[in-house]
């Protein structure tokens, strides 16, 4: 996820294992004797109680016997806990310290704003917005990606019909990347109504291709032209009557996705 941003301040998000632990060294760091905060949140019973209950649901490697222990230390003066010591005593997973670039205390997010609260009712209300709204685009992007992905496996079958049907066997491999290019670009010209040297000459300061630049919905239509471009090819249709007919399919199908999103935004 990168950083997070409340207020003016920046916040590091570390992932572990698919996890989000989110710096409370970060939070604090704008605050006078913030540092130290994060020991005294420790040394607080009701927070002993917080992070045992915590690992007791998500940590099956936890140790509860020495948490009992230090459940009877909690409250007393002499009392004094690190996130190293909770960490060693007890094998728990839920808070981290971290060395390094990014070093400091780390959280699970749960544990990260049950922090953010004890430090400011306020704060946690802006860090969870914050936090929410970079997961949204995380998914989107996680969600691009897999249609990218299935675009390219789609290609595949696409390159294999144009292989199979279109490239006589005397040609060399400069002419077969030829016949690969001008198929490409019918999908190209179809779904974008350019080719890719067209859009590479529009917008030369962008890295990748066309491609790499498509929305969902586009990626979905492309995925779909790829099929069908397939089938086309093994039917021995010609090129210039695939390329109007992929064109009407994008407009059909783009028409579609685009209006199940506007649905999508009512919702």
């Amino acid at each position: 996820m990168g950083k997070l941003n409340v207020n003016g301040t920046e916040i590091q998000v570390y992932k572990i294992e698919e996890n989000d632990y989110i710096s409370l060294t970060d939070m604090v760091r704008n605050i006078e004797n913030g540092s130290s905060l994060i020991e005294k949140w420790l040394r607080n019973k009701n927070t002993i109680e917080f992070l045992g209950i915590w690992e007791e649901i998500y940590n099956e490697a936890f140790d509860t016997n020495v948490y009992q222990t230090i459940m009877q230390e909690a409250g007393l003066n002499r009392f004094i806990m690190s996130v190293k010591q909770w960490v060693k005593r007890t094998n728990s997973k839920g808070i981290i310290a971290k060395a390094g670039r990014y070093g400091g205390t780390y959280a699970y997010k749960d544990i990260a704003f049950e922090f953010a609260s004890w430090v400011s009712p306020q704060f946690k209300l802006y860090l969870i917005k914050e936090f929410e709204r970079l997961k949204q685009i995380e998914q989107a992007q996680i969600g691009w990606n897999a249609k990218r992905e299935l675009a390219k496996i789609n290609y595949k079958i696409h390159t294999d019909a144009i292989k199979q049907n279109l490239i006589p066997a005397q040609l060399t491999s400069k002419q077969t990347s030829i016949v690969y290019a001008s198929e490409a670009d019918v999908l190209n010209v179809a779904l974008f109504g350019m080719t890719a040297k067209q859009w590479r000459d529009k917008y030369p300061e962008k890295k990748g291709n066309i491609r790499d630049y498509a929305s969902i919905n586009e990626l979905i239509c492309l995925s779909n032209m790829e099929n069908i471009n397939a089938v086309l090819i093994e039917d021995g249709v010609l090129q210039s009557k695939r390329l109007m007919k992929l064109n009407s399919i994008a407009i059909h199908q783009m028409t579609v996705l685009e209006d199940q999103k506007e649905l999508n935004y009512l919702k």
